[in-house]
């Protein structure tokens, strides 16, 4: 019989994971012992592989063996190598229309002028490009300050960035920065924006302004600095024009919406070896939840999918979505082969020591974020998601160029699971940590929003942990603060994903 501090993730899985640290000569099954010390979300032998055969988790191939490795052992990097992913794929098989619930839930959010719901009430000082970026954040300090005095106003944040200028005035590199620059000044988060360049840049304002979506008076305004006469110059009237928008924005209100208008970005960083086992079944969970309430949920980390694509393109509402998860897909080969790099960059240093060995095994972990709802849609990075359901963005795996994707798509809300620890922030959107295990939790308390580790040591189901999360998200979006929130973070995560050469 398997000993309780192991977990089995599927009857023909050559491993198992251990629950707690495990010292040498503890019993796995039966007879069967440890070889060495296992550390907690480390995985064990539970039966000898021979040198090249395919070892699996999850009840999926993870990596195949580089040596011989004995019943009883410790199975990572040592003795698993990356093996082509090869699954076959069956679009559209496991596609299930989910079924509505009879009566949504609700939130209380912001209802903006063109029908779109915020989470929060923002003023957005937005850079055009680097070089008005300090401006930028001084502007913002000085309204931040002002802010205090309208209550119902969360605060003022600069989105500043490193690009603008450098670089192409055509081509995707461009493309991409004003999709996403276009997508912050649109969210629904914020109340007002004041955006300002510098006047020569590549990326000029006045374009970028046209294609903004309209505002109520008072809400917009922008500015150049040359034009303005400088630096000082440009800082005084950015000033001036937040005096004029904060009475302005003051004057939003909560009202209860459906829960029809939550988009959540979905997030995984700091991965470990019980990413695939809690956190991110836990958030399946309550995505599944969200969509049958009528929201949305945005998958993301196109390299972190790598592998486990079969799984996606399998719940495919149409042969066309699954086309363009492959698409991307083979963008992402192309485009890591011409860098002289490769799909199996990953995992990170910490997440090698948190137990997850290739990107086959993070991969597997990651999609559950998904649930099981059926993949509705395909975006590129930053595009406006439209569809309703659990949808797919492409983006890179590094967190926060990822999270500023899908907050310019529309998501009011970030989930973000993590086995190391994060303390990511992501303003205007407010960021909830899952902590994968209880010691993390406890560890970084203030930093930790909840605790799926009672599904590791058998205290919580994942239905169960789902539909907690899923009401935390609501009170969130209702706007009950996020652990980073109360720690004051989130001002410096706007991370555009930078394409093209910088001239």
């Amino acid at each position: 019989m398997l000993h309780p501090s192991l977990i089995l993730l599927a009857p023909d899985d050559d491993v198992v994971v251990a629950r707690v640290a495990l010292e040498a000569g503890t019993p796995l099954d039966g007879a069967l012992v440890t070889h060495e010390a296992i550390a907690a979300g480390h995985k064990v032998a539970l039966r000898a592989i021979a040198a090249g055969q395919p070892v699996r988790k999850y009840g999926q191939v993870i990596g195949v063996a580089t040596s011989f490795i004995r019943a009883g052992a410790h199975v990572h990097v040592h003795n698993i190598g990356m093996v082509d992913a090869a699954a076959a794929h069956a679009a559209g098989s496991a596609y299930r229309a989910t079924a509505p619930v009879p009566t949504p839930a609700t939130f209380d959010g912001y209802v903006r002028a063109d029908g779109c719901v915020g989470t929060r009430n923002f003023i957005g000082v937005i850079a055009s490009v680097n070089c008005s970026a300090t401006v930028c954040r001084h502007i913002a300090q000085a309204g931040q300050a002002e802010a205090a005095g309208f209550p119902n106003v969360d605060g003022v944040v600069a989105i500043t960035h490193g690009s603008g200028c450098g670089m192409s005035g055509n081509g995707e590199g461009l493309a991409l920065l004003q999709r996403t620059l276009r997508g912050y000044a649109d969210h629904p988060n914020f109340a007002g924006v004041l955006v300002i360049g510098l006047g020569c840049e590549v990326n000029q304002l006045a374009p970028l302004v046209q294609t903004l979506g309209k505002r109520a008076p008072g809400l917009f305004a922008s500015l150049t600095i040359q034009e303005a006469g400088g630096t000082r110059e440009a800082i005084a009237a950015g000033i001036a024009r937040l005096r004029e928008m904060l009475p302005v924005a003051n004057q939003a209100r909560r009202s209860t919406v459906p829960a029809s208008h939550l988009t959540v970005g979905l997030q995984c960083g700091g991965s470990d070896g019980y990413s695939g086992i809690s956190a991110n079944p836990a958030l399946g969970a309550a995505v599944d939840l969200l969509v049958r309430h009528g929201g949305t949920a945005v998958l993301s980390e196109t390299p972190e999918i790598y592998g486990a694509e079969h799984l996606l393109t399998a719940r495919a509402a149409t042969p066309a979505v699954a086309d363009a998860l492959m698409a991307r897909l083979a963008w992402w080969e192309h485009y890591t082969r011409t860098l002289g790099a490769d799909m199996n960059n990953n995992p990170s240093p910490g997440n090698k020591a948190g137990g997850v060995t290739t990107i086959l095994e993070k991969s597997l972990g990651a999609v559950a974020k998904g649930g099981s709802s059926g993949l509705m849609a395909v975006y590129e990075y930053a595009e406006p998601v439209t569809a309703r359901g659990l949808v797919f963005m492409d983006t890179p795996g590094y967190d926060p160029v990822s999270a500023t994707g899908q907050v310019a798509g529309g998501a009011n809300l970030i989930c973000f699971t993590t086995g190391r620890g994060s303390t990511y922030g992501c303003k205007p959107v407010p960021s909830l940590k899952l902590a994968t295990n209880t010691p993390l939790f406890r560890h970084m308390e203030l930093d930790m929003d909840y605790d799926c580790g009672g599904i590791v040591d058998g205290r919580l189901g994942i239905a169960e942990a789902g539909e907690q999360l899923f009401r935390l998200m609501l009170a969130t979006a209702s706007g009950a603060p996020s652990k980073s929130e109360c720690n004051g973070l989130g001002d410096n995560e706007f991370v555009p994903w930078q394409l093209g050469a910088v001239m």
